[in-house]
């Protein structure tokens, strides 16, 4: 917390000493956790097991080793319906990761449902796998002369979705609203509660959750998403794995997006040249096609009882306590210029994430000049659809790991860059 100089006092990082990579480079400060954070051991021991123990394709034999990998994925489906608040297993698809997710939600519910002249609420701001879905079913729809409209609304100085501007944008036509829980770049919490009670029956709400999974506690029934993405890597798991939440209530709704194998669709007859016809979605398995990722979804059972270990309150203030001080140093040096997020915020909030730029210094340049004294950070447009005037910054993502002293140490070196003496 900001002691009486303003300084960040020395927050102790909470678990540093379980990830095998920081405990072998003990000089490294790693603050890029919003692209993918660190792999506790019990996360990799998972993957281990999996991939040198009873190797087989879950569901496809009667054989002990496919049934036992049909009752891990079933276990970890429950475990992730609890760790998210779905109402029911059936409404947790895992996926390749949030951007399959996002894709997923175009594909299977935006090809089904939209119709000519409806739209999609979305922020140009937002990480562009967040952006280019909605885009590519824009395009994919025109082709079959549907023609829909993507309606941009504004983000506010605290870096959140400015729901004054999206209920202004409500229209009749209006048939998803897509916005990132916590922001990639600024740190925003967005929860869009403020247009409870005022979305009318035909408006489904799409939550990107990948930068608040692991950080915060998440509840998808609480929050009345219809869908909700989460990725695996940035919560302790491992890439290509994620999930994606889909209400109960938009089944009925859904196309098959990854026909195959394990898809679980019903066929029926009378299909073109006598072919069978698809016929009927059955949930989860439905968007699940093709074999499933057993070690991938493993980690993440394991990284999900890694957190719980911790304790996701105890990490939310952890971040929250980091958060917070060092973006009010880094707001107080010269030639330093803050990003949308949480120094502009009303209340003392912070969710892991400070982006900032110095003037007249291009960030890799910074990049180069941290990582030389093992300060590892992001640079450049982190992800954001072109255009989006924050193309070049520095961001600066914490977790449990992280501590107070190191950002103290941080901001000291940015503001060596900032008055050119380091």
């Amino acid at each position: 917390m900001p002691g009486p100089s303003g300084h960040c006092e020395a927050i102790p990082a909470l678990a540093r000493d379980q990830f095998p990579a920081l405990v072998a480079e003990p000089g490294v400060v790693y603050l890029d956790s919003a692209a993918t954070t660190q792999k506790p051991r019990s996360v990799i021991d998972a993957v281990t097991a999996e991939l040198s123990g009873q190797t087989a394709n879950p569901g496809r034999g009667s054989y002990p080793w496919s049934t036992r990998g049909v009752r891990r994925i079933a276990a970890v489906r429950a475990q992730a319906a609890r760790f998210f608040g779905a109402a029911s297993e059936a409404e947790i698809v895992f996926t390749a990761g949030a951007t399959a997710g996002l894709n997923a939600v175009a594909l299977s519910w935006g090809l089904a449902n939209l119709a000519d002249g409806d739209e999609i609420l979305y922020s140009p701001l937002d990480h562009s796998s967040n952006v280019y879905p909605w885009v590519h079913l824009r395009q994919l729809l025109a082709r079959f002369g549907r023609r829909i409209t993507l309606v941009p609304y504004a983000v506010t100085a605290a870096g959140e979705a400015d729901t004054a501007d999206i209920a202004a944008k409500l229209t009749a036509r209006t048939r998803l609203i897509s916005v990132a829980h916590v922001h990639h770049v600024f740190g925003g919490l967005s929860t869009l509660e403020e247009l409870t009670g005022r979305l009318g029956p035909a408006v489904r709400v799409c939550l990107d959750g990948t930068q608040s999974a692991g950080h915060i506690p998440v509840d998808v029934t609480r929050l009345g998403c219809d869908f909700a993405v989460f990725s695996g890597h940035k919560m302790f798991g491992v890439a290509g794995t994620g999930v994606l939440y889909a209400r109960e209530r938009v089944h009925r709704e859904l196309g098959p997006f990854l026909p195959g194998g394990g898809t679980g669709i019903r066929l029926a007859d009378g299909g073109l040249d006598g072919l069978p016809m698809l016929d009927g979605l059955a949930m989860p398995d439905g968007l699940e096609g093709g074999t499933p990722d057993l070690a991938g979804i493993s980690a993440l059972g394991a990284a999900m009882e890694f957190i719980d270990g911790v304790g996701l309150e105890a990490i939310a203030a952890h971040n929250r306590a980091l958060t917070r001080p060092l973006a009010d140093r880094l707001a107080g040096q010269r030639r330093v210029r803050l990003l949308p997020g949480v120094a502009w915020a009303a209340c003392p909030v912070g969710y892991g994430i400070v982006s900032f730029q110095v003037d007249g210094v291009r960030s890799d340049d910074i990049g180069f000049a941290l990582a030389s004294r093992g300060f590892y950070v992001r640079t450049g447009n982190h992800c954001l659809p072109d255009g989006s005037g924050y193309g070049d910054s520095v961001r600066v993502s914490v977790h449990l790991y992280n501590s107070g002293y190191e950002l103290e140490r941080f901001a000291a070196l940015v503001a060596g860059i900032a008055e050119g003496t380091l």
